[in-house]
């Protein structure tokens, strides 16, 4: 990611006349001068030993040792500085900065919070808020700090970018639609930004519309990974499985290996009465990924019709373990449990649905952006 703005903040150019009488601080900016910055930082640890309560002194270090990519001690030097000095001009954004590129997002969020809150014009830190909370999956906190640092930097296409990724993973489709289709206008051959405003359509039920966005990116790119899926995905939440089927195929003629797509096909398969093509596709898809909840719910039906009810409670009980929080699972282990005289259980399962509905006003709806990936895309280098 071209962050042009996020630089180490010159922490002081140290008063010359407070060191009048000690010329090391006076050696120390020499050599940075000349990019020397590993002699510049023996320069500082000779100062700080002499003064251990130089707080700018340490936060100069802290610069030298970013310079030289040591952020973990550039960090440390950075957290000695703040705590002597908690006033030194852009500590807390240089102590933020270290630790988003150490990749330590949670810690990166507390300074920059803190610049944020000092100087609420400070783009930088802004900007490295944003995506601090992005790194560590707050999508909504990401999107809030990341939409003040887009409107203030409108000609960078990576924000625009991460500001329309978090609106997306934060549920918040009408934002995530304007972004994407704001990277359209610069881009307007790209498959991935048709199929990620495909997403945020199917997200505010325009399905018909998102399933012209991926037509369209399918036309431009027909080999781009997970358009055909996403196509596919489409066509079975309306219904309309034999064009789905079709199009999980195409997926699979890119990526044999897609686990997705083919738990999928195992599920329309079921739909069309074939149980052993269904039971076979669904458990390779299990195989290929071992985290496809829908793959092993699908297995438990398959097998709660067959009356093989351990392999259904097997199954089943696999995908209430990959998320407890949904309902579907529970109850159809509640149902296995009850038609097999195991009341406890059954009441367990049953009781444990009724407590997730008290939780959610409905079931939630499947929507496309979650079957795409399971989590969002990395933060750009």
């Amino acid at each position: 990611m071209r962050l042009r703005f996020l630089t180490f903040f010159p922490v002081l150019l140290l008063c010359l006349a407070a060191y009048a009488q000690n010329a090391s601080p006076s050696d120390a900016i020499a050599l940075e001068q000349q990019g020397r910055w590993g002699d510049a930082v023996q320069v500082w640890q000779s100062v700080t030993e002499k003064n251990p309560r130089d707080g700018a002194a340490f936060a100069s270090m802290g610069v030298d040792l970013a310079r030289e990519q040591k952020y973990s001690e550039a960090a440390a030097a950075y957290r000695r500085a703040l705590k002597l000095n908690p006033k030194l001009p852009g500590i807390q954004t240089n102590l933020g900065l270290a630790e988003f590129k150490l990749g330590n997002f949670r810690a990166a969020i507390s300074p920059l919070a803190a610049a944020v809150a000092a100087d609420s014009n400070n783009e930088q830190a802004r900007t490295l808020l944003g995506l601090s909370y992005y790194g560590a999956k707050d999508f909504a906190k990401a999107a809030d700090h990341l939409q003040i640092a887009a409107k203030a930097d409108r000609d960078n296409p990576e924000l625009q970018q991460m500001l329309a990724q978090s609106c997306l993973w934060a549920k918040r489709y009408s934002c995530a639609l304007d972004g994407f289709k704001r990277i359209l206008q610069t881009q307007p051959d790209s498959a991935a930004a048709h199929m990620l405003i495909g997403e945020a359509l199917d997200g505010v039920s325009r399905t018909p519309e998102a399933i012209a966005e991926f037509q369209t990116a399918a036309r431009v790119s027909p080999r781009e990974p997970n358009v055909h899926f996403g196509l596919g995905y489409l066509y079975w939440k309306t219904h309309k499985y034999e064009e789905a089927k079709a199009e999980f195929q195409h997926e699979l003629d890119v990526d044999a290996k897609n686990a997705q797509a083919i738990a999928y096909l195992g599920d329309i398969e079921m739909k069309n009465k074939n149980p052993h093509a269904a039971i076979e596709l669904l458990k390779k898809a299990g195989t290929l990924k071992n985290d496809s909840r829908f793959a092993y719910i699908d297995l438990g039906v398959v097998y709660n019709e067959q009356k093989k009810y351990d392999e259904a409670i097997v199954a089943l009980k696999r995908a209430v373990q990959l998320d407890p929080s949904q309902p579907d699972a529970h109850y159809r282990l509640g149902r296995i449990f009850q038609g097999t005289g195991k009341k406890a259980e059954a009441d367990k399962e049953f009781a444990t649905v009724v407590s997730i509905h008290k939780q959610a006003d409905e079931w939630a709806d499947e929507l496309l952006a979650p079957q795409m990936s399971s989590a969002p895309p990395p933060l750009p280098h």
